[in-house]
């Protein structure tokens, strides 16, 4: 089978072949993993954008009280080696999400039930895996903000070579991988609704690739000048899977047919035809 070829047995992913994606089991059960997230988040949050005071976190660990209820995501090179995180910060009676700690609502934005909501929190990827033009901190290429969509999203065929040098399409992999393993939480545990607080641009990108993030209040200055945004999960498997069958699969964990491998591919080859 041709998808048996491609992913060498199921070893190897079709759409982040060079990256693999997991959700720690806790913080406490991973420590040193965790210690890792929060090394990384130091990394960018206080060191390099000076979003949070360096002298705040002595040991170079940047946390928060939030991590206790939060679901952390890794991504790893081949190496093992951290690249990326992401946490699904999670609803919990009588305690607030981030969102509402640092930003304001519209006065007629009725939350949903905070045990069906969630918030996407600390999505970070390492500055040695930004290198492509215009990349921002999520690894996302400029010419894929500006008009990236879900329908140039495609799997992988190149083989891999274990001494050629790691190389990338224009997708956004590593966000993509962790958002999949969020949204494989979020099915599993009855979560329907995703907040983000994040700058328009990627809340635009998110939409183009049919997570329909929703304004929820005015654009705040924390961390930067973002907007606090709801997503409902239901629409957006709605809007994927019209937009990208494939991609829909993969989010989905659904097995994935040679039929399905070469018409998502001819489809994208013929999408770019012409195109630099």
């Amino acid at each position: 089978m041709l998808v048996e070829m491609l992913t060498q047995g199921g070893r190897r992913d079709l759409i982040a072949p060079h990256f693999s994606f997991r959700r720690l089991a806790s913080r406490e059960a991973e420590a040193e993993t965790f210690r890792e997230i929060a090394r990384l988040r130091y990394e960018v949050y206080c060191a390099e954008c000076g979003f949070l005071a360096a002298k705040d976190y002595p040991w170079g660990l940047e946390t928060d009280d939030y991590d206790s209820r939060s679901v952390h995501v890794s991504a790893q090179a081949r190496d093992g080696a951290l690249v990326g995180t992401v946490r699904l910060v999670l609803g919990a009676e009588r305690e607030v999400f981030p969102f509402e700690e640092h930003c304001v609502v519209f006065s007629d934005f009725v939350l949903p039930p905070r045990e069906q909501s969630a918030e996407v929190s600390r999505l970070i990827v390492k500055k040695d895996f930004r290198r492509r033009p215009g990349d921002n901190l999520q690894a996302v290429t400029r010419k894929f903000q500006i008009d990236g969509k879900a329908e140039d999203v495609a799997p992988s065929t190149k083989p891999i070579i274990a001494a050629r040098k790691e190389r990338r399409n224009s997708s956004p992999q590593i966000m993509l991988g962790m958002y999949r393993e969020m949204y494989r939480y979020s099915r599993q545990h009855g979560i329907r609704y995703w907040y983000a607080a994040m700058e328009k641009g990627l809340a635009r990108l998110l939409h183009r690739m049919g997570f329909h993030f929703v304004p929820v209040g005015p654009e705040t200055d924390y961390y930067g000048p973002v907007t606090t945004y709801i997503a409902d999960l239901r629409q957006a498997e709605k809007s994927l899977e019209s937009a990208n069958r494939f991609l829909f699969a993969w989010f989905q964990d659904q097995p994935i047919s040679d039929w399905l491998l070469v018409t998502t591919i001819v489809k994208y080859k013929l999408g770019h035809l012409g195109k630099p």
